[in-house]
């Protein structure tokens, strides 16, 4: 059991507690700072995803692996915005049904099982891409936690309930990463899948929630956040 990776998955199980504390406390998020991580988030995550994981995985599986990812990017698609057509990142504003919460976190559930499979599997190439597909993760994991918790409240269920939600996300998370490791599917399956969910995440989740925003604010945390990935991987070592 790699140490490292499964502290990683811990801190990404907490970061989903955060963002759900955040909501079930009332406390409110400045929506700048948020759209400003989102932003940068997906900067990070897409760089990550078609500089150092995809290439991998393919090097490692060939064109089967490119074929797992696209089912790993299929597969969230249909998750989050086929079976659960609101789901967005940042706070639900509007009365949502309770089947519309649930079916949010089921999808989310499956993206979160695979952020494991993806720290597992960076870490099982090498420290470096381990640290690097693990930081693109904990990015993207506070908006999370306040997504699916505000979708939660919004629907009447609650803060223990919104709570509860989130420590499930936190859950799959670790869960993952422990099966990825226990199968030892990290080399092949899970690197591939775990690239198509990241490019998803950063280019259909993270991206729309800014894109249409006015103003150089959003775009220059975008590009800010690819800029970190690749100063954040020149930093660690280069190559793997």
């Amino acid at each position: 059991m790699n140490a490292t990776a499964l502290g990683f998955a811990v801190l990404a199980a907490a970061a989903n507690l955060l963002g759900a504390a955040a909501v079930a406390s009332r406390r409110r998020w400045s929506v700048r700072t948020l759209e400003t991580m989102v932003a940068l988030s997906a900067g990070f995550m897409i760089a990550v995803a078609l500089a150092d994981v995809l290439p991998e995985a393919i090097e490692r599986g060939g064109r089967e692996a490119a074929t797992i990812a696209v089912v790993g990017f299929l597969l969230v698609h249909l998750t989050q915005h086929v079976l659960a057509r609101h789901f967005h990142f940042g706070e639900e504003t509007h009365h949502v049904t309770p089947v519309v919460s649930a079916s949010a976190l089921v999808g989310l559930l499956l993206h979160t099982f695979v952020d494991g499979m993806a720290i597992a599997s960076g870490f099982a190439v090498s420290a470096q891409l381990g640290v690097l597909l693990a930081s693109a993760i904990l990015l993207h994991k506070l908006p999370e936690g306040l997504a699916i918790s505000s979708l939660f409240l919004a629907a009447g269920l609650g803060r223990r309930r919104a709570l509860g939600a989130a420590a499930l996300l936190g859950a799959a998370t670790v869960v993952g990463l422990l099966v990825t490791e226990l199968t030892d599917v990290a080399s092949g399956v899970g690197l591939a899948l775990s690239g198509g969910v990241t490019l998803y995440v950063a280019a259909c989740n993270l991206v729309p929630e800014f894109q249409s925003k006015p103003g150089w604010r959003l775009p220059l945390a975008f590009f800010a956040g690819s800029a970190l990935y690749f100063a954040a991987r020149a930093a660690i070592g280069g190559g793997h």
